[in-house]
């Protein structure tokens, strides 16, 4: 079906932001490249999102048939998206204005406060358009893993359950997050695996890889800096990796590092270990420079205390570099122990050392494992694959007509 008029809704992840730093990551990615490859399809884009600056224009042309609008509600600057929450009722006015004056053919929300905001929006409607949700993450196993440490708004959980019931139909990013989703009193039959993708152009294993080596095994991470990433296990995993460095990106710019509280942590940490002359914090890397640094990489480590998806892990894959990842989430489905890189138990810098040191004690088989690990991103995780499967999704979901609690029997999880 092409000439979809498809709105993506995502409060806080815009596409157009620079991915690494507060609040921005995977999901921007997720959505800028679903929005260009649905529009590719044939599909009209409008990413309706949170206008965060005073600056910004209401419309932006981001891509061939992909629209960008900033919705003014709450103040235009930053903010965290745990503290978004009170903008939501307004944030939702603003979409049922919209939906009412020109009614997508489909909706699909991105991250839980999306969601509320789209039932919310749609509600009352005599034709209201169907609802699609991608949680990206859920706060069950935020709260699970990060304890008292969790700033989620404390209605979080209960919206996400309510989601998985109320919604048309629910797109996972990985097998794990469908248990995690029948937990929470979904139906399997209304949840569909597609996970994230790559764009094989930028990243494969044939390109320039930076910056240049001062020498031995070289490690990288690509993540923001915050501690359930466990950037902090790599670090700890380098007294046991002698003539290995460690370079990270993500975070601020480099030279507003010294003011970030996790950079900070970690820097404290290398000291203490004595390994600070081998780890090198790069602060922001801009998107298009991203796929030289993993080249540049021996293997790049993500290993998280838990993870929606990993989006780093399957580009680094992309790039022919093997992978230490954490066994949870969607690096599970991703990873192929032993083939494509190595899973370790999350918060364990030993094995995580200990993984290290077999790939980079045996360069053939780290190559072994990167030819087979990109091979494995070509056949299944590109961006065109994920957005003919979304766009499947969403073609059958009209075709059925608006599905209910107990419609839509022959959908899978595939």
């Amino acid at each position: 079906m092409t000439g979809l008029r498809v709105e993506l809704v995502s409060e806080h992840a815009s596409p157009l932001v620079t991915v690494g730093l507060a609040d921005a990551g995977g999901q921007n990615v997720h959505v800028a490249a679903l929005a260009r490859h649905l529009a590719a399809l044939g599909c009209t884009v409008t990413v309706v999102t949170r206008a965060d600056a005073p600056s910004l224009p209401r419309h932006v042309a981001m891509a061939p048939g992909v629209q960008v609008e900033h919705v003014t509600t709450g103040p235009r600057r930053p903010v965290p998206k745990d503290e978004l929450w009170d903008y939501m009722p307004g944030f939702a006015s603003q979409l049922r204005r919209r939906w009412r004056a020109a009614r997508p053919d489909v909706v699909h929300a991105h991250f839980w406060m999306s969601g509320w905001a789209a039932e919310r929006a749609r509600r009352g409607m005599p034709d209201p358009p169907p609802l699609v949700q991608t949680f990206h993450a859920l706060g069950a196993v935020k709260r699970r893993h990060q304890g008292r440490a969790d700033t989620s708004p404390a209605e979080r959980c209960g919206i996400e359950a309510e989601l998985t019931r109320s919604v048309d139909h629910v797109v996972a990013t990985c097998t794990d997050e469908v248990r995690e989703l029948t937990a929470l009193g979904g139906e399997a039959d209304r949840i569909t695996v597609v996970p994230c993708g790559v764009d094989p152009r930028a990243f494969r294993p044939s390109g320039p890889a930076a910056p240049a080596r001062r020498g031995g095994y070289r490690i990288v991470v690509v993540s923001r800096l915050v501690p359930r990433k466990g950037i902090d296990d790599v670090v700890a995993a380098l007294p046991s990796l002698p003539g290995t460095e460690l370079l990270v990106a993500g975070g601020p710019p480099a030279h507003a590092l010294a003011e970030d509280c996790e950079a900070r942590r970690l820097l404290a940490l290398a000291r203490r270990l004595g390994v600070d002359d081998r780890v090198q914090l790069l602060g922001a890397v801009a998107r298009p420079e991203v796929p030289a640094l993993l080249r540049s990489a021996d293997l790049v480590a993500c290993v998280p205390w838990y993870e929606p998806f990993g989006i780093v892990a399957l580009e680094a894959m992309a790039c022919g570099v093997p992978v230490v990842g954490s066994a949870v989430g969607g690096l599970l489905d991703t990873v192929q122990h032993g083939r494509t890189g190595l899973l370790v138990p999350p918060r364990d810098p030993q094995v995580v050392a200990a993984a290290a040191a077999r790939l980079l004690g045996n360069p053939s088989l780290c190559a072994h494992m990167g030819a087979e690990a990109a091979a494995r991103v070509r056949q299944d995780y590109t961006w065109s694959q994920v957005a003919r499967s979304t766009l499947d999704v969403y073609t059958r979901l009209m075709a059925g007509g608006r599905a209910g609690p107990s419609a839509a029997r022959g959908w899978a999880v595939a």
